[in-house]
């Protein structure tokens, strides 16, 4: 077997299917490595999406990782704690404009109050649903990379007022601002920026109060940049008005823990990961009208699945032929 890709949903399976040339041993499977139960590594080229926690004692083994994700965070941290010093591989290409879309569709439905909107359809009844225009409002666009320039783009076409926050202002049609400028000003809160050791719990409870009161924040990026805990305070006390996530912090043991409720597993280790800060303030926080929660997703339209499956084998072919990867992600 040439390699083994964990974390493949249906859609997903049969467009990387449509790309793979004869000769190509690939297996898949919808479960992360640790759902799955494998002793030892099925292949030495493993390909991943996010969720996937591998074990450390197979790092000696692989070849190769090939991330199927924009984001490579962690790549870098299984690197370093699994003394990993094989290639690795990640796709940035492909689903920019599809993540920025789903970050407009999340701040649009908050604005709109949609949650309530549904729920008070039965009875027809519009008290209380009263919403906000896009027009004029002030969208801050924290992480100007490929998919915060998108959502740069959209937001101009709804006709907001837009800035940026970022390390790098390479792009010349974005205003930068400070994010100590752009918080106060801010009407809708777009977090696009990468993951690093350095900007873990960015939007932490400190940097949440300097928002404007009122606000809609969403988080289309990494949930570890957001401590779910400090969303719900911000809700609480209205300095938020709204929150929009696709991203959750230990995202792999709510995966689980939702998954195993769905399947009506329950056992002590899935009972653990639920009782766990991050993955209980999730479990509450989408309980609430006031927020929406989308199942790490936004990259996931038809275009862009196409572009992810023929990306992908395009990397694993490149790396069987060269012994590099297209996109090395940077890991030293």
């Amino acid at each position: 077997m040439d390699a083994f890709f964990y974390e493949v949903f249906d859609e997903e399976r049969e467009a990387i299917e449509r790309y793979l040339p004869a000769g190509l041993a690939v297996e898949m499977t919808p479960a992360t490595p640790q759902e799955h139960g494998a002793e030892a590594p099925p292949a030495a080229i493993l390909s991943t999406r996010t969720q996937s926690a591998i074990p450390h004692a197979w790092g000696s083994k692989l070849r190769a990782l090939l991330t199927r994700s924009t984001g490579y965070d962690h790549v870098v941290r299984y690197a370093r704690e699994a003394n990993f010093t094989g290639a690795c591989g990640y796709l940035p290409l492909y689903c920019a404009r599809a993540v920025a879309e789903q970050a407009c569709m999340l701040w649009m439905a908050l604005l709109r109050k949609l949650p309530v909107q549904r729920a008070q359809f039965a009875a027809f009844h519009r008290d209380g649903l009263t919403g906000r225009e896009a027009l004029d409002k002030m969208l801050l666009v924290v992480g100007v990379g490929n998919i915060g320039h998108e959502i740069v783009q959209i937001g101009r076409g709804l006709g907001m007022k837009v800035l940026g926050v970022d390390l790098d202002p390479r792009h010349d049609d974005v205003e930068y601002v400070s994010i100590e400028a752009g918080l106060p000003k801010a009407d809708i809160l777009a977090c696009a920026m990468n993951l690093t050791a350095d900007n873990a719990g960015y939007f932490n409870a400190e940097r949440l109060a300097k928002c404007k009161p009122g606000a809609i924040f969403v988080n289309v990026a990494r949930g570890e940049l957001s401590p779910t805990a400090d969303l719900l305070a911000a809700l609480d006390n209205g300095q938020l008005a709204g929150v929009g996530l696709d991203v959750y912090e230990n995202e792999s043991a709510l995966a689980c823990a939702l998954r195993a409720g769905e399947f009506g597993i329950q056992d002590k280790k899935t009972e653990a990961s639920t009782q766990t800060p991050a993955v209980a303030a999730a479990l509450e926080l989408a309980k609430r009208s006031d927020a929406i929660l989308t199942p790490h997703n936004a990259f996931n339209t038809a275009e862009a699945l196409e572009r992810k499956a023929r990306q992908t084998v395009e990397s694993l072919k490149a790396f069987l032929q060269t012994g590099a990867f297209p996109h090395p992600v940077p890991v030293g």
